[in-house]
């Protein structure tokens, strides 16, 4: 699948720098915040020359239309819902030039993408909606929300100093979607609709390091009358559009001789402020395979391609001693196998439960990190996503407290961690019966405790669960978190580190409960045969509070400088529907991880991961009856069997910051169903970083 109108490549190209960085991970380190300040990068000056950046923002305006006999209005401003992520909420990414005349005088051109946030369950971005009775279709409504905008817009102002105060203006454009549905019949339009119109604005950028600025910034777009006809309705509405936004961003400003730094990428030159980002593009295809049947949620027979897109900002900043905040803003796109159905572990962790054919905008992580250094032996830190560099001792507390992933801390493993960098698979890159709390893209708000003391380490968390577990049906808010915080989720991890013939390694145990309103698949079936509804149905209905616990053991151990080892295994309580993760009630997981050194490529990585996952018998029952998981539901399972996955992948380091990545799975048995099978996935992933 292809972006219609705007490419993943192109938006990544935007801020793709060629630049040294550390390798990604997604574990968030437990690094203490005590400052150590790098040499400067040689400063530039970012009123005069080439910058790209990121913003992001909130939008307001209204609409005004007329059509089908009658007229009328609505405001585009939708509130924000930190639950569900939605609201007028936007993301995009800038880039522009800057040319200093005499007398501190700064003239010059920036353009930009702007996008909205994914759709709430109604449907809405930045938008709105206006409900009429027409003399020609009778009760009706008719919305418009944002997919895309942009502008080219000239600047000029006044630089004194570290400072720049201007103005902009220029063209504007936006890409909106509008629907017209008569209320009685039903009867609806969908059109996709191009606006061009004008922007003016005014801003204030300033330095916050060598190469770094940010800036504040308020934006009119307006877009003239214009007309929209609705077949299926046989009207025509004729409508304009007034958007406002304030907007907050950083630019990167590029050295004179164009060429960046590791350093200022990174703003290590400033003790109070961090920058890092990545961007990941994932091709990935499967052929027709044997596939008798195939229900609701099944991996479809003839085959499919699939690609997906992020960009994220990784921005920190020091608030006292010992403590960050960071601020993760991020653009997705693209859509998973079946909309993510088919196969319990899904062949990548790159697409989330929720898809979309244009780029949106979210917030994925927002917390703040606080350590308490209590002695031992001092360690130097490296600066790195969400990590500041400094020092910490061997013993130390960390809390971290906010919006993140719960396996950004728990359930780590240097070998089987990311698809941003190493396997793609979801068993392969956590145990699979970890069924963490998490909205459709898997983060949450939580709190964690981690406990350092000589070679062992003491996690435990609590988190918020979502708001109804993301399998079966009435689901439509599940990929939103519970705001009531009444169900929630308990994590706890010990962490044993050694040395095996002079080689480092770990072991830890992960366990975890999630007390919130689940349904019982034996219950579930008793419902549905004495009533005849369908078994997902009975499922939802017979939810009740309860609890569902689980727990894994997860090894990492170095062999050579060159070579390392893992594995996983894994239980989580059968009778009861998973809330969060994917439809796995054991698993076992084991692999090997290999870079280039022998052959002379160092940066080169080859891995090799086999995973099993299984179920209970009351959840194949379940599945056998016509029930839905929460990726998994062939309609039938008469032959319940073992998932068995192969995955291998080599990464290819074309500079220290970009990788190109080739990736084969093998998957046996897909959804437990030995009728339909075996399938072949293929990827080919780009990672880029600094």
């Amino acid at each position: 699948m292809r972006l219609r109108g705007f490419s993943g490549v192109a938006v990544c190209s935007l801020l793709a720098l060629c630049a040294s960085g550390p390798n990604f991970g997604r574990a968030l380190a437990a690094a203490d915040l005590s400052s150590q300040k790098e040499a400067p990068a040689a400063p530039v000056d970012p009123w005069d020359g080439f910058y790209v950046g990121g913003h992001v923002g909130w939008a307001w305006g209204d609409s005004n239309w007329s059509g089908a006999g009658t007229s009328g209005s609505f405001g585009i401003a939708q509130p924000l819902d930190s639950f569900q992520e939605s609201g007028s909420f936007l993301a995009g990414v800038q880039g522009g030039y800057n040319y200093r005349l005499p007398a501190h005088l700064v003239v010059g051109g920036e353009i930009d993408a702007t996008f909205s946030t994914f759709p709430d369950p109604n449907g809405m971005t930045t938008g709105g909606v206006s409900n009429f009775i027409s003399p020609v279709i009778g009760a009706a409504s008719a919305s418009e929300n944002v997919l895309a905008a942009g502008t080219a817009r000239a600047r000029i102002g006044y630089a004194p100093d570290n400072w720049f105060y201007y103005a902009t203006a220029g063209l504007a454009w936006t890409h909106n979607q509008q629907v017209l549905a008569q209320t009685v019949s039903g009867v609806t339009d969908t059109v996709n609709i191009w606006r061009l119109g004008w922007a003016a604005g005014v801003g204030v950028e300033t330095r916050i390091s060598a190469n770094w600025t940010a800036k504040l910034e308020y934006l009119y777009t307006g877009y003239p009358d214009q007309s929209s006809y609705f077949p299926s309705n046989g009207v025509s509405l004729r409508s304009n559009w007034n958007e406002q936004e304030l907007r907050a961003g950083v630019n990167y400003h590029f050295p004179a001789d164009g060429v960046p730094t590791a350093d200022s990428l990174s703003a290590l030159d400033s003790d109070r402020v961090n920058f890092h980002a990545q961007s990941t593009i994932v091709e990935q295809a499967y052929p027709s395979f044997h596939s008798p049947y195939q229900g609701v949620n099944s991996l479809p027979g003839a085959g499919e391609g699939r690609e997906t897109f992020d960009l994220t900002l990784f921005a920190g900043l020091r608030l006292w001693d010992g403590a960050e905040a960071w601020v993760n803003p991020e653009l997705d796109q693209g859509f998973g196998f079946a909309n993510t159905h088919g196969v319990a572990g899904f062949p990548s962790g790159e697409s989330y439960k929720l898809g979309s054919e244009y780029p949106y905008g979210r917030v994925q992580r927002y917390f703040i990190r606080q350590t308490f250094n209590l002695g031992g032996e001092s360690q130097k830190v490296d600066a790195d996503i969400n990590q500041f560099a400094g020092t910490q001792t061997s013993d130390r507390v960390v809390l971290t407290v906010g919006k993140f992933a719960i396996t950004d801390i728990f359930d780590t493993n240097k070998y089987a961690d990311s698809p941003k960098t190493d396997f793609l698979n979801w068993a392969a890159i956590n145990a699979a019966t970890f069924d963490y709390a998490g909205d459709g893209w898997g983060y949450t708000y939580g709190a964690a405790a981690e406990w350092y003391v000589d070679r062992w380490t003491l996690r435990g968390g609590v988190f918020d669960l979502s708001v109804t577990p993301a399998g079966g049906a009435l689901n439509a808010l599940s990929y939103g978190l519970d705001p009531t915080f009444d169900q929630f989720q308990m994590v706890g991890e010990i962490e044993e580190r050694h040395e095996f013939w002079g080689e480092p390694g770990k072991i830890k145990v992960t366990g975890f409960v999630s007390r919130g309103r689940a349904g019982q698949y034996d219950a579930a079936l008793g419902l549905a045969a004495a009533t005849g509804i369908d078994p997902s149905l009975a499922l939802a209905y017979s939810r009740h509070y309860d609890s569902r616990p689980g727990v894994s053991v997860n090894l990492e151990q170095q062999v050579s400088e060159n070579v390392g080892v893992f594995a996983r295994a894994g239980w989580a309580n059968g009778q009861i529907e998973p809330w969060d993760f994917t439809d796995v009630d054991g698993t076992v997981e084991a692999g090997v991880s290999v870079t280039g050194a022998k052959w002379g490529r160092p940066d080169d990585t080859w891995g090799l991961a086999g995973v099993l996952d299984q179920i209970s018998s009351a959840h194949q029952a379940y599945l056998n009856a016509g029930g839905l998981g929460i990726l998994i539901g062939d309609g039938r399972l008469p032959s319940a069997s073992t998932e068995k996955i192969i995955e291998t992948y080599y990464n290819y380091a074309v500079t220290a910051s970009t990788k190109l990545g080739l990736d084969y799975q093998f998957i046996a048995d897909p959804a437990y169903n030995t009728q339909r099978g075996p399938v072949s996935f293929f990827a080919a992933r780009v990672h880029w970083q600094f």
